[in-house]
């Protein structure tokens, strides 16, 4: 009797231990998350986009399995403003990085400081760039020194480097500040690293960003390999591009869509890894850039500009636990600042008072209650590549799903119709019967700008009020910039 009663004991032990796991099984955990984060890859360069010319297979099949939102717009698109409105949630008025090369305060609150406040793991491969050097130092003298622990903004684990467009055998810093260099074509061992990271056991759920250095020029210093896969002869160029510059555009395309295809490969590592960890359908990932490239559209390279080539980013994000894995699009804009609020609604946290942007997370699978309809774009100070002397100057816009209009100091500049002129060549300013689109969208730029406010000033009003130096010579104006203001 005894023994039956022990065994009996026994077995109600174990069955009751069962019934728990399945229970903590059962019980939903909060999701990991992962930000892919790609430097100047512009919205339509890549396959799922309609680009037949660009190999990019394994975003394609990440976009069959994703919410792809097709109007994201870099809201100030150079690289440190929309890294810091990503990770705190905020404008670049709030944050105050709206320069390159500028560093984010201490004391904002930051995407790793929220999740681990959450009880997660944070970790921050690649680029970083939002670390800055101080007034008086010289320009860029940030780019090759360590990020202190203090200067990380929550992130711990920590392979990373301000700032390289050397993507062969670059280095970066770990966590103790060690020099150590990659080897090869530095978003591969990135890569890796990431994986390596994501297979750590922990019971802790974690956010890991990536943030490669591609496709950012130097346009020709993909691996053969994927340079091979390119010729200039065969691919197609835009319309926008000058027609004396389509040749020069297509040697270039090939490069920048070779550095594409690397990292599509990567991609596919990367996935391949959280399938085979068994935490694919409990993790979000989410695949962007911060900018465009204009890749001579208009005769130009680069960002800071308005123009889609330049201002729409992709992003995909994937979830399939809470979002399925059926392919969603969302037509309707996106802008920087509202990323981290979105994320942080995916993962069932509260979003802090401090964060600007707007959570979409529960409208993404009823996008007919979709609570964006524009998308800020702003260029507060013209710098570096787009300065005063090469055509910069101070502008705010928004991006709808339709239009995209922008005004400058000296009253409107841009208005098109995104979905008659794809391309952007028509500029519908001052046209009779677009009056009244123009007021319209005139009226809902002061109201957004009033929210966030923004007072629309000069470039020096901001750069006093932050107390930043020019770089070099960014601050000198041409005569016509003062002739502009008065007409």
């Amino acid at each position: 009797m005894k023994k039956i009663i022990q065994i009996s004991f026994f077995l109600a032990i174990a069955f009751a231990s069962v019934f728990a796991v399945r229970v903590s099984r059962q019980k939903p955990a909060k999701p990991n998350v992962i930000i892919i984060l790609a430097d100047q890859w512009r919205a339509e360069a890549v396959g799922y986009a309609g680009n037949k010319d660009v190999k990019t297979p394994h975003i394609d099949r990440l976009a069959g399995q994703s919410v792809n939102f097709k109007t994201a717009v870099s809201t100030m698109p150079v690289c440190t403003p929309y890294r810091a409105s990503l990770l705190t949630g905020q404008y670049p008025l709030k944050h105050g990085l709206f320069y390159n090369d500028k560093p984010l305060a201490n004391e904002a609150l930051t995407m790793a400081e929220i999740f681990k406040e959450n009880g997660y793991r944070t970790g921050y491969i690649g680029k970083w760039h939002v670390n800055g050097h101080k007034n008086g130092e010289g320009a860029f003298s940030a780019r090759d020194k360590p990020v202190p622990r203090e200067r990380r903004q929550g992130f711990d684990y920590w392979k990373a480097r301000e700032v390289t467009h050397d993507y062969n055998g670059s280095f970066y810093f770990d966590e103790n500040d060690k020099k150590v260099f990659w080897e090869g074509y530095d978003a591969f061992p990135q890569t890796d690293s990431a994986i390596g990271f994501i297979k750590r056991p922990d019971k802790n759920p974690f956010l890991l960003v990536l943030s490669w250095g591609p496709p950012h020029n130097p346009y020709e210093t993909a691996p053969e390999k994927y340079r091979k896969m390119y010729d200039p002869a065969t691919l197609k160029v835009r319309p926008n591009v000058p027609a004396e510059m389509q040749d020069s555009a297509r040697k270039v395309l090939a490069q920048y869509y070779a550095h594409c295809t690397a990292l599509d490969d990567m991609m596919g590592n990367l996935m391949e890894a959280l399938d085979k960890q068994g935490i694919a359908d409990n993790t979000i990932v989410v695949f962007t850039s911060d900018h465009g490239d204009m890749l001579l559209t208009r005769g130009v390279f680069r960002k800071q500009r308005p123009w889609d080539e330049s201002a729409l980013v992709p992003l995909l994000i994937r979830y399939p636990e809470k979002l399925g894995k059926k392919a969603l699009t969302i037509s309707k804009p996106i802008g920087t600042p509202d990323l981290l609020p979105t994320l942080l609604g995916l993962s069932g946290i509260k979003v802090p008072a401090s964060v600007q942007g707007t959570d979409v997370s529960a409208h993404i699978t009823k996008p007919e209650k979709y609570p964006l309809d524009a998308a800020l774009i702003m260029l507060p100070v013209p710098f570096h590549e787009y300065n005063f002397s090469n055509g910069g100057r101070e502008y705010r816009g928004l991006r709808t799903e339709r239009y995209t209009y922008t005004r400058r100091l000296n009253g409107p500049w841009l208005l098109y119709d995104n979905e008659a002129d794809p391309y952007q060549q028509n500029n519908l300013i001052g046209k009779p019967e677009y009056r009244k689109i123009q007021a319209e969208l005139e009226v809902r730029l002061s109201e957004k700008l009033k929210e966030i406010g923004d007072d629309f000033q000069p470039a020096d009003v901001y750069m006093k009020r932050w107390n930043y130096y020019y770089d070099n010579k960014d601050s000198l104006r041409p005569a016509s910039y003062y002739a502009e203001l008065k007409n």
